[in-house]
């Protein structure tokens, strides 16, 4: 197979401009002439090796950084937002979006939150009670989107929140643990912790300085409130810090981003990082064992091992995924070359969705996307009671995978045989943009293939695909 080559001159120049460096400047450090320095910023040339290696030995960059930049998501993103039938008469060819990815990142992203905010306000006026009498419509990303962005494009890995989390658990470990610790500093803001007969999960009372917590929730999810908590009282500026940085467009973006950043401090409380991927390597990422020994849902460990991206100490580069029954993506995260879509659900081919059929049960699925690359896929329901008889039950399911070159480390994926092509099951992303001609669960026609109808004959499709 031959060697694919790395052209990353947006990364480069962030890379200077980080240094506050000259093309000069960097040109030298680097060993290499101004102009070609020029042009590999200019994606004219591949970085060659001579560079990645005085990046490493000059500034002591992780190289890896070079090739997990935003380029995948955003050509993923941008084609899922070309697949919109708006923009159907015109589709860009696939090697136009990449240069614009990798020569064009913030372009890129511009045409993203147009398309975005084309797309709200379409639903908008489709839905009448948005569409009479309402003034106060915005051309405007969701808050939640927003934020959901901010998340995807940090590789899901907040680096000063992770090591802030780090350090509290640092402290606890030596000192009752990480339940005793999350009590211990409630007190120490003059807060106590009661259990109440409530639905809601976390009550704060700023007044009585009281937190409530369920008595209906398990342990792990108990712990894991007040460790949001203690980010709120106490990691409070560097939260606000982390927000500045991020510039949110509305106060409410900005309002669900803190909880974001809270929920992380305190998953990264309860699984500290040097730990937690120590005894990750160690199980061969055995969720059960994580969840034991950490005090852990599955659920939990499941999304933590997707943030295990710290630059110099990266885990493997985890996708993960929660949907509900009706196959809607509730949280998305992918450190892989597989990106979900924005819109809509999963692929129906996916193991994610017969989770639902098997609760209590790990579903292992080899799948291959249209481009060809391959992965190992782990499945599992995490539905939700309600801790009481006539609670509404919160049915979700969950997938964790990554790419088969790494399933040697990964417990799951024993003896299952990944030399058979066979295996592997094909799977896609959205079907607007799937390439796949034959799939027989495809909802809509693939974007850029012609169709034929042939009123004569009729497949499992009413079409055929060129």
């Amino acid at each position: 197979m031959a060697t694919q080559k790395l052209y990353a001159g947006a990364k480069l120049r962030e890379i200077r401009t980080r240094l506050e460096l000259t093309q000069k400047e960097f040109a030298r450090k680097l060993g290499v002439s101004l102009p070609y320095l020029n042009q590999m910023e200019n994606n004219n040339r591949p970085v060659s090796t001579t560079v990645v290696l005085a990046l490493a030995q000059e500034f002591g960059l992780d190289v890896t950084e070079l090739s997990t930049g935003d380029s995948e998501r955003l050509v993923s993103d941008m084609r899922e937002a070309m697949a919109d039938p708006v923009l159907a008469d015109s589709p860009a060819p696939l090697a136009d979006l990449r240069l614009t990815a990798s020569n064009a990142p913030a372009f890129a992203r511009a045409f993203l939150e147009l398309h975005r905010a084309y797309r709200q306000t379409h639903e908008r006026l489709a839905s009448l009670d948005e569409a009479l009498g309402r003034e106060d419509v915005r051309m405007q990303p969701s808050p939640w989107d927003e934020v959901r962005d901010f998340f995807h494009y940090c590789d899901n890995y907040i680096d000063a929140v992770d090591h802030a989390a780090e350090s509290f658990a640092r402290r606890a470990s030596a000192d009752g643990g990480i339940r005793s610790a999350a009590i211990r500093a409630l007190g120490e803001h003059g807060i106590s912790v009661e259990r109440a007969g409530s639905d809601t999960l976390r009550r704060y009372d700023p007044d009585a300085r009281i937190l409530y917590l369920s008595d209906r929730a398990p342990s792990e999810t108990q712990t894991f409130q007040m460790l949001l908590q203690v980010a709120l009282l106490q990691a409070d500026k560097l939260l606000e810090a982390t927000l500045d940085l991020a510039r949110f467009q509305t106060d409410a973006a900005r309002a669900i981003a803190k909880i974001g950043l809270a929920n992380y401090f305190a998953g990264a409380a309860m699984m500290p990082y040097g730990v937690f991927l120590e005894a990750a390597r160690q199980s061969r990422h055995d969720l059960e064992i994580l969840a034991n020994r950490f005090g852990a849902s599955i659920e939990q460990v499941a999304h933590r091992l997707s943030t295990m991206q710290r630059p110099g100490a990266k885990g493997i580069p985890f996708f993960f995924v929660r949907v509900d029954q009706a196959g809607t993506i509730t949280k998305r995260h992918s450190a892989t070359r597989l990106q979900f879509a924005r819109f809509g659900g999963a692929c129906p081919l996916w193991n994610v969705h017969r989770a639902f059929e098997t609760p209590g049960r790990f579903l292992r699925q080899l799948a291959e996307t249209p481009d060809g690359v391959r992965y190992f896929s782990l499945a599992r329901d995490v539905s939700k009671t309600g801790g009481h008889y006539g609670a509404p039950v919160r049915r979700y399911a969950i997938a964790l995978g990554c790419e088969i070159r790494h399933v040697e480390a990964i417990v799951y994926a024993d003896h299952m045989d990944i030399s058979t092509p066979e295996a592997f099951s094909p799977i896609g992303i959205s079907c607007r943009i799937c390439e796949r001609s034959d799939c027989h669960q495809r909802s809509v026609p693939p974007l850029e293939r012609r169709l034929s109808i042939d009123e004569n004959q009729r497949g499992v499709l009413p079409y055929a695909v060129d």
